[in-house]
């Protein structure tokens, strides 16, 4: 189980992907049902660490504090900065051991030069994927995604996206429901979906965005409903044709793929939280049978529901074959 969070600090530390680390994992969010963590910033010379933008944030703890972390983080930091032997030694240890490590935008070059990266995949902010690629092939990098887990190594993309991968981390090590208070806490969706080139050349409007609102809230009220695109459509004055191309600029999967994805997210809650059964969750949520969601899970999630409840369920559920 996820207890010991690690944050390393470098110089030339961004101080937002550096923020989204502390927000995620710093904080006791246990008054309303969160995980709390046994968090640390280190560095390999405690004191002023100044950040790219010209401020210091200051540390107390060097690197010995992350001996027997559960995860190590690294923030994103000034490109071209050199990492220490120390610092990607660390990295390296705590791969070996099977802790988590997760870096967020350019912090995953300092996972590549500690070597963690080869024969994995991996991503980093879209600005620098070929720079990555470039300087390192023997990880497969994927500019198109928002993060990437690779047997425990998470490599998140650009900025906002280590938001992301650390609800990944969250949801993987203490479920859907301790993901979503934190992501509740935040103000932000609990899993986004498409990847990061969504963002590259076009970004979505203002006004683009508000024309899906309704909609998506409107799916998310009728999960357990078997919702058409021409009905979507429909309900949004648009041609079937219209609707998905615009769904899927707007919020970077197809409409189909979107609900799916909500639909896991809600059987998941309800796996937490309930003792109904897997088939009564299979029709609250729109999946229509237990055979169905549980194809659904061992595609999406590499695990069944009942499975699944047995690892997070917080209620006694009852005994299925």
């Amino acid at each position: 189980m996820l207890h010991k969070v690690v944050c390393v600090a470098l110089p030339g530390l961004a101080p937002f992907e550096f923020g989204v680390i502390c927000e995620v994992f710093g904080i006791d969010r246990t008054d309303q049902g969160g995980p709390t963590f046994d968090f640390h910033v280190v560095a390999e010379t405690p004191g002023p660490i100044r950040t790219k933008i010209g401020f210091d944030v200051v540390v107390h703890d060097d690197l010995s504090a992350a001996a027997d972390a559960d995860l190590i983080a690294i923030p994103g930091y000034e490109a071209g900065t050199e990492v220490s032997q120390a610092v990607l030694q660390l990295i390296r240890d705590a791969e070996a051991r099977g802790a988590w490590v997760l870096s967020v935008c350019s912090g995953a070059f300092a996972l590549a030069a500690a070597g963690i990266l080869n024969g994995r995949r991996s991503t980093t902010h879209w600005m620098y994927t070929d720079a990555l690629a470039a300087s390192y092939p023997r990880t497969t990098v994927d500019p198109d995604v928002l993060f990437v887990d690779d047997r425990r190594v998470v490599t998140g993309a650009g900025t906002a996206a280590g938001i992301d991968a650390a609800l990944h981390i969250v949801r993987k090590e203490h479920g859907a429901a301790a993901a979503n208070i934190i992501a509740r806490r935040m103000v932000v969706p609990p899993q986004r979906g498409g990847g990061q080139s969504q963002y590259i050349d076009a970004p979505v409007t203002e006004s683009q965005s508000d024309s899906f609102a309704a909609i998506t809230e409107w799916m998310l009220r009728h999960l357990d409903e078997s919702l058409t695109v021409d009905q979507l459509a429909h309900r949004s004055l648009m041609s079937p044709r219209t609707f998905a191309r615009r769904f899927r600029a707007d919020i970077g999967a197809t409409p189909a793929a979107w609900l799916n994805r909500q639909r896991l997210m809600r059987a998941q809650e309800l796996l937490e939280q309930t003792s109904n059964t897997i088939e009564q969750i299979a029709g609250d949520t729109g999946f229509g049978g237990a055979a169905v969601m549980r194809h659904h899970f061992v595609k999406v999630l590499q695990t069944t529901p009942a499975a699944y409840r047995r690892a997070f369920g917080t209620r006694r559920a009852p005994q299925h074959p």
